[in-house]
């Protein structure tokens, strides 16, 4: 590919002789010689008893920085992507380095204005109104014990409960005092069921068979599920009257009236947004199918690279780590990889599109452009001006993000 240059570099003379110095000064400290404290040999009796050899591979790893700038300058071109390299040969002389480097590929824009793309009209019906303010209610519902009485759909019940299959307890099987929203389906099919019409103290066998998309060793098995119910919890809507728009607290709405005006406006603007995505997915899939590019494995596994550290970085913001989720959902760190690649090698095209738009249509950042957008993002953040430009590391960054939002701009249009 037109993108790629392979430039071979020799580290050799004094500077392949300090790198050996300093790998042995690295490595001496962990070495132990007859005769000689422990880090305190000779490079001598060190090349003498262990061989220079030995000091070859940590040097290379010492030499590759001076070889990798000779590389670039050598090259002449913007990497877009970390390069690849391997050692064609090493002895107590020099070491040679091949570089794989990997510039930006030729783009050539397609049509990306004037798409034919509709935007969906934004619909809301009554019936979704009506819907949502159920689940207003039922989230300020007041739940109540159910003193008398028997579990019904809907209830809660508070559940002590054995598992056993062949009379031998499942592991994991068992728990107690476990709260089961009666029609979740949390349990497998008829578990649930079963508990309807039970009281408060009483204890029932149900007898099941697990579904046969269980889990291996139990799937398709009958089994035993002793129930004791030990409490019974039911929700109570509340009727729209004023304690509720009070305890509700939205301004202006006081009223059934008001509140399915609310509730309306709501729905539409989430609509309106979920339009907005779609068509703007649909302009940028379209635009970007339009477009010819052909994108090395490199870059796009440099892209999946760092989807996989967003990744880790969302997850430990929810107390888990990227090793966890592998091996809960039995997924090998491979598999995850290729299965970002479709959406990697998206976000790539689109970038492409973005920056090659904004180029063929000469689109420019102003002085204002910029103060305007650091100042509106530095509110938006709670942030003062120059930290927000810190942080986003610098105006070249911000000049990039303007561009690409003014290209983003026309392309959307219709």
């Amino acid at each position: 590919m037109k993108n790629v240059k392979e430039i071979t570099i020799t580290v050799e003379g004094k500077d392949w002789e300090k790198a050996i110095d300093k790998a042995f000064e690295n490595k001496k400290k962990d070495v132990k010689i007859d005769g000689f404290r422990k880090g305190s040999v000779t490079k001598e009796i060190y090349i003498k008893k262990v061989g220079i050899e030995s000091l070859f591979m940590d040097a290379s790893d010492i030499a590759i920085e001076i070889a990798y700038k000779d590389a670039l300058k050598k090259a002449d071109m913007e990497i877009v992507c970390e390069p690849s390299v391997a050692i064609e040969s090493i002895d107590k002389k020099h070491c040679t380095f091949k570089f794989k480097l990997i510039s930006r590929p030729e783009i050539k824009l397609g049509k990306y204005k004037n798409l034919g793309v509709k935007k969906d009209t934004v619909k809301v019906t009554k019936e979704e109104v009506e819907h949502e303010i159920g689940h207003i209610c039922e989230n300020m519902a007041e739940i109540i014990n159910k003193e008398n009485g028997t579990v019904e759909k809907g209830n809660t019940a508070y559940i002590d409960f054995v598992g056993r299959v062949d009379g031998e307890v499942i592991e994991g099987g068992s728990g107690t005092n476990y709260p089961l929203e009666i029609g979740s389906n949390t349990f497998i099919p008829g578990f649930e069921d079963g508990c309807i019409g039970m009281k408060v103290g009483e204890e029932k066998v149900l007898k099941l068979k697990f579904p046969e998309n269980y889990v291996e060793s139990l799937k398709g098995k009958d089994v035993e599920f002793t129930v004791t119910v030990r409490e019974i919890k039911e929700r109570i809507i509340p009727e729209l009257g004023k304690d509720f728009f009070d305890d509700l607290g939205i301004e202006g709405v006081t009223d059934k009236k008001s509140l399915e005006a609310h509730v309306k406006e709501e729905i539409t603007k989430a609509k309106e947004n979920e339009a907005d995505r779609k068509y703007l997915d649909e302009v940028l899939h379209k635009a970007t199918d339009n477009m010819k590019v052909e994108i090395n494995e490199e870059i796009i596994d440099s892209e999946v690279n760092r989807m996989v550290e967003e990744y880790a970085h969302e997850l430990s913001h929810q107390g888990a780590s990227l090793e966890q989720y592998l091996q809960m959902t039995g997924t090998k760190f491979e598999d995850l990889k290729n299965m970002m690649k479709p959406q990697a090698t998206a976000r790539i095209k689109t970038r492409y599109l973005l920056e090659e738009v904004a180029t063929a249509e000469n689109i420019k950042a102003t002085a204002a452009d910029i103060k305007k957008f650091i100042e509106d993002n530095a509110a938006k953040y709670n942030m003062k001006a120059e930290e927000f430009e810190n942080a986003v590391g610098g105006k070249e960054n911000i000049e990039f993000e303007i561009r690409v939002e003014k290209a983003l701009d026309i392309i959307k249009e219709a």
